[in-house]
């Protein structure tokens, strides 16, 4: 199903554009002026230059690129960052750099994807206990290898 959203675009870069018949994700672009160096392990915040508004029952969620985590070691710090569909501000990037060499963020760079889902909401009701299941309350890795 196809939903149509408003976007603006302060941008020098394409709107985003589903690259293939396949893709889940659009590209989203670094508007920036000039190059930013990241330091190993060091985070900014990277502006895009778009705004969106989603229909309600959507959200975006913004995740990393795998060419940028295989080659350079950038990744998204909130992955997946949600973008709610009642926020009209700029959607803006928090990149890390978990490689141990200084990496550039060029103008114009595709620096992350945005993913639109829909979502369900809950009336949370409170009760003493929860059904017994078979995992039970075993955490991490308590189902095997």
């Amino acid at each position: 199903m196809k939903y149509k959203a408003e976007i603006i675009n302060n941008s020098e870069h394409p709107l985003p554009f589903y690259a293939t018949d396949g893709s889940a994700g659009v590209d989203l672009y670094a508007n920036i002026g000039e190059p930013i160096v990241l330091k190993s392990l060091e985070r900014t915040l990277i502006p895009t230059g778009i705004k969106i508004a989603l229909p309600q029952g959507l959200e975006a969620q913004v995740r990393p690129r795998s060419g940028l985590a295989v080659k350079k070691g950038i990744s998204v710090l909130n992955s997946p960052g949600t973008i709610d569909s009642d926020y009209r501000g700029e959607v803006k990037v928090i990149l890390v750099n978990l490689s141990n060499e200084e990496v550039e963020i060029t103008p114009g760079e595709r620096i992350a994807q945005m993913v639109v889902a829909t979502f369900v909401k809950l009336d949370w009701i409170e009760v003493e206990n929860l059904a017994e299941t078979q995992r039970g309350s075993g955490g991490f890795g308590s189902t095997g290898e």
